[in-house]
């Protein structure tokens, strides 16, 4: 978290020289830069990225963030003078939508020198921390916003790591607060194992029922099956965001080492890689579905070569759909339509027939553009976006939006599930090298099987046990391969329909007949269930169907936790805060309204007697049987002063006393939008914490009952993103496996976790709490 933020809010790198002759030369010669701006091109590239933020999570919560930004923050930064310099005020980004993007160019410097600056900067790191402000570059917010997502749609994120993009995608399924579970869902697929706990982490933000994170090679990503009123269909996407690995030579003013590094070469070498994503992409796109290929490079091989070497394999089943009035206020380039390729000892190759046989593997026929002027024209390159880094203060991008019209000519008949696999003679397998004469042989089934993994998949494709279905379980495909590294990723076991368990759950909470327990599942197949976890019902249908092609990283969110003490109060499991917005549409009793002054009780302290809070509150708990309760503010209209957004925190009701079960930073960042002061001189704090930090973990390890594999992973997954940093799914260069897999390790041993609670109680000290 914070240490990672303090990087990125930094000016200061260690002296680089920003010179590359030959990214200056291939550039111009390819004209990408309106005549008259190189020297402000060039200018910018050497200038540090000014620090974006982007406020997350669901829209009526996300204004609330934004007033508290707007009221308080940015108003206390307004006159602020450092070192006689007038602060320069945070700016929303003019395109992003509701005014939920804003950038800054205050740098680390700064924010050290004025207490009224390291609030601001704590209240960043802090919301950070807790998944409500999300940092990430401009450019990067584009794609998601291109693809038109409605709740309904089937959403394929294909290169998620590290996950910004997915989080906005999940918002916008969400866009409707009070639809528990939305019809659509996100499949967020990453090819490196570590980096998909990025995404879980990412996504773990949000609390959704509708996502789900996989691990394969993008280039090779199985069709999933879905069972459409008892028949078995080919899942085919409406939406699909192919942001796709690159040589990342938009990002040099965030990267720098890219000065350095730059040659031609990368491209020459991502080319294939990326046209075989995008062509898996658009065979899995659903007819009038929308594809967004995207790139952090300014490199036409990268960029216009891949989408026109697309648009001419599809031969008018896509076409580049023209976004020139969405997002108004966005300065673009239209995509070029010329260019050439080059080694990087510099020579140039015009066309195909200039390359001598020996450069043949390294170039080849897709990266050229196209000859015919009437085929050229019909494409409509000009409607990819480019974006210059000099035109609003950002890094360098490439977008371009599809649109399926029909089937891939190679997959005319849509194929039949359960046809035979076609047997393959020797050179017949399909590469990227022959995949460039236009004439490909792939369909959807045979789907390209680069690696002996994925022919080894596909002998399994079908060979789904039935048994494995009827119980509900999901299990990981029992491939050798890929046990080797990363966590082993339990079963997916849904309740079966007459689970013992579920009946007290029912009805202490009196749950609405409309309660969907078909959605329900745990990750143990054997022994005491300990956690319970939702998904939708749409991402059930995929679990259920694919469990011997699929992957499975993570899904669903916890929803009930086992809790011994219950038992006596007439139920063993407690609500679960990450779970609760999606639950509490369907509970009916063990609701407790509260006003605004509890719910601050509730938050700053750690175990208030009942006497503490107001009257109506007290009556309420009088008739209830203690246990897990939910806790319910609802904003009085009335009073606009008091926070405007409804607040559902897990509470757990004693014999004298209420208290909230909720994890620290959330409840940092309840008091902040109720407007109470939560900024600690940070070193006294930090004392307190280290203190009680041990007796803690030596209650811990007495009291709770066994802990999640995710909440080990959280610690983990913050240091992994302090290393990584945003944006680096486009880097090829990836962090040595080794390093973090001995992590995971080192954390394991030693869980430092706190989100855990205690339901004992008033014995034991709450890690989550506010320290008064």
């Amino acid at each position: 978290g914070g240490g990672v933020f303090l990087q990125a809010w930094a000016g200061g790198y260690p002296e680089i020289v920003k010179e590359n002759e030959l990214f200056e030369r291939y550039y111009r010669e390819l004209g990408i830069v309106p005549a008259g701006e190189w020297d402000a091109f060039m200018a910018a590239l050497r200038e540090p990225l000014p620090a974006t933020l982007r406020i997350t999570g669901y829209r009526s919560h996300a204004k609330e963030i934004l007033h508290c930004l707007k009221e308080k923050y940015f108003k206390e930064l307004q006159d602020l003078e450092v070192d006689g310099q007038k602060v320069e005020m945070p700016q929303s980004l003019s395109w992003y939508p509701e005014e939920l993007a804003w950038h800054t160019n205050l740098s680390r410097k700064i924010l050290r020198k004025s207490p009224q600056l390291e609030k601001f900067h704590q209240f960043l790191v802090s919301e950070t921390e807790c998944g409500n402000i999300s940092r990430q570059e401009a450019v990067s917010m584009i794609p998601p916003l291109l693809l038109n997502i409605s709740p309904h749609h089937k959403i394929l994120d294909m290169c998620a790591a590290p996950g910004s993009k997915t989080a906005q995608l999940i918002e916008m399924l969400h866009a409707d607060m009070n639809v528990p579970f939305p019809k659509g869902f996100v499949i967020a697929n990453d090819v490196d194992n570590k980096r998909c706990y990025l995404l879980v982490h990412q996504a773990k933000r949000l609390n959704s029922p509708c996502i789900m994170v996989v691990n394969h090679d993008a280039s090779s990503i199985p069709n999933l099956q879905i069972d459409v009123d008892g028949r078995k269909e080919i899942l085919f996407y409406d939406r699909i965001l192919c942001d796709v690995p690159c040589s990342g030579d938009g990002t040099m003013r965030k990267n720098i080492d890219v000065w350095k590094k730059w040659t031609t070469q990368n491209s020459l070498q991502l080319h294939g890689l990326q046209l075989r994503i995008a062509t898996r992409g658009v065979e899995q796109l659903a007819e009038g579905g929308r594809m967004v290929y995207s790139t952090c490079s300014l490199n036409p091989i990268e960029n216009e070569a891949v989408i026109a070497s697309l648009l001419e394999k599809s031969q008018g089943a896509l076409e580049l759909a023209d976004v020139s009035s969405e997002l108004p206020g966005l300065k673009r380039m239209p995509g070029i339509t010329k260019w050439k390729v080059m080694l990087k000892d510099g020579q140039w190759f015009e066309e195909w027939k200039d390359v001598p046989s020996n450069r043949q593997t390294q170039i080849r026929p897709t990266m050229f553009p196209v000859k015919d002027e009437e085929k050229l024209k019909a494409m409509n390159l000009e409607r990819c976006l480019r974006i210059l880094p000099h035109h609003q203060n950002t890094g360098g991008f490439f977008v371009a939006v599809l649109i399926k019209k029909s089937p891939m000519p190679w997959n005319k008949r849509q194929p039949k599930v359960h046809q035979k696999l076609p047997q393959r003679t020797g050179d017949t397998e399909v590469t990227a090298t022959n995949s460039d004469n236009g004439s490909d042989c792939i369909t959807e089934e045979t789907i390209l099987a680069e690696n002996e993994e994925s022919k080894k998949m596909q002998g399994l494709q079908n060979s789904d046990t039935e048994q494995s279905r009827k119980e509900g379980v999901c299990g990981p495909p029992p491939s050798k391969k890929m046990k080797l590294f990363g966590f082993k990723e339990d079963p997916f076991v849904f309740l079966p329909e007459d689970d013992p368990l579920f009946l007290p759950i029912q009805k202490f909470y009196a749950l609405d007949p409309s309660f969907p327990k078909m959605n329900l599942l745990t990750r143990t197949q054997e022994g005491k269930k300990r956690q319970l976890y939702m998904v939708s019902k749409e991402l059930r249908n995929v679990l259920l169907n694919n469990s011997e092609k699929m992957k499975v990283i993570n899904t669903g969110i916890k929803v009930w936790s086992r809790n011994s003490d219950g038992e006596q109060f007439g139920c063993a499991f407690r609500l679960a805060q990450e779970g609760i917005y999606t639950l509490y549409p369907f509970i009916h009793a063990r609701i407790i309204n509260v006003c605004i002054e509890d719910v601050k009780i509730l938050l700053t302290q750690e175990n208030p007697f009942l006497s503490k809070f107001s009257s109506e509150t007290q009556k309420k708990v009088k008739d209830m049987a203690m246990g897990s309760v939910v806790l319910k503010y609802d904003p009085d209209p009335e009073k606009p002063g008091d926070l405007q957004c409804p607040i559902v925190l897990c509470g757990w009701q004693g014999k004298t006393s209420l208290r909230a079960f909720v994890p620290k930073n959330e409840r940092l960042h309840y008091l902040r939008m109720m407007g109470v002061e939560v900024f600690k001189a940070k070193r006294k704090e930090e004392e307190l914490e280290n203190k009680t930090e041990e007796e803690v973990q030596h209650k811990l390890a007495q009291t709770e009952e066994g802990m999640d594999v995710e909440d080990k992973e959280h610690d983990l997954v913050t240091k992994m993103e302090a290393e990584i940093g945003e944006e680096s799914s486009q880097s090829p260069v990836e962090s040595s496996a080794m390093e973090i897999e001995n992590k995971i390790e080192d954390f394991n041993q030693s869980d430092k976790n706190a989100t855990t609670h205690i339901s004992k109680e008033s014995k034991g000290t709450n890690t989550s709490n506010v320290k008064d």
